[in-house]
């Protein structure tokens, strides 16, 4: 059914209109209903015009060849989808169900043409709509890709964690031992040693126990909080070494459907042929 002038009053895309333009627009443009559930399309369906959404959220998504759901994209108020099926007259290549009860207002090619030529500036707003939903669908590309933990840590983690990890790294290194040693040496040396030098902290050495104690006191906090980070470090690492078992569950899942589905073709390839050789036989038997 044709939809009200207030409904394309709330869209951005039909600002370029004037009050005018938005009337006879609206007498040309179709609404839709669809209740939480509900499946406007699915992939692979003949398709001729895009939604924009009113009121509700839509979910986007495909399947890909692991059989595996992507959500491409969840459509909220103001947002167009579906928009390729009017551009190149195609099939639908992902599905869209209404996550809830939602309002639509559905457009086609006539549609678009009459809005273009009403106000050219809009088809510079679809054509920025379209971008921007391009762009969220290469960054669920790259997000889809296997990740690398350490990159990830690296990018989220601070400057005071990087410190941290660092003089981890570094208090169980030689090069800190042989400091240490060399410290311990040089102190009780010139404390102990008659050298000319004034024993500034002498025997039992209570300002070099004092120091002691505090550089492990804060090593010890440096190190709880790199083997904190190493923990969210291997929990990432599990979860994401879960995905590639689930994706390559899928993956086998997959192949072994294309395996009984060649098999399948091929025994009623031979059963055909079997009928086709007893039908030869019978027609050059006396």
């Amino acid at each position: 059914m044709p939809c009200k002038i207030e409904a394309l009053e709330r869209i951005g895309i039909f600002g370029h209109l004037t009050d005018d333009d938005r009337a006879e627009l609206a007498k040309t443009i179709d609404e839709r209903r669809l209740t939480a559930g509900e499946t406007l399309f699915r992939a692979g369906d003949p398709g001729e015009s895009l939604y924009i959404v009113c009121e509700g959220d839509m979910e986007i998504s495909i399947r890909d060849h692991a059989g595996q759901k992507i959500v491409l994209n969840n459509a909220h108020a103001g947002e167009i989808f579906g928009e390729l099926a009017l551009l190149d007259r195609g099939a639908r290549t992902a599905s869209a169900v209404a996550a809830t009860d939602a309002q639509l207002l559905e457009l086609d090619r006539d549609d678009l043409l009459l809005m273009f030529q009403r106000a050219p500036d809009a088809a510079l707003h679809f054509l920025a709509v379209m971008g921007h939903m391009t762009r969220k669908a290469d960054k669920l590309l790259e997000s889809r890709v296997s990740r690398n933990v350490n990159e990830e840590m690296a990018e989220e983690s601070t400057t005071f964690e990087r410190i941290a990890d660092w003089i981890a790294w570094f208090s169980g290194s030689m090069i800190f031992l042989a400091l240490n040693l060399l410290w311990f040496v040089v102190w009780i040396g010139v404390n102990t040693l008659p050298l000319g030098l004034e024993h500034f902290d002498p025997f039992p050495f209570g300002l070099l126990t004092m120091i002691v104690s505090l550089e492990a006191i804060f090593l010890s906090c440096f190190v709880l909080i790199s083997q904190n980070r190493q923990a969210d470090k291997d929990r990432l690492r599990s979860d994401i070494e879960y995905e590639v078992n689930v994706k390559a569950e899928l993956e086998v899942a997959h192949l072994h459907e294309k395996t009984d589905q060649i098999f399948t073709e091929m025994q009623q390839r031979l059963d055909r042929l079997e009928a086709l050789l007893a039908a030869a036989s019978k027609a050059r038997a006396p």
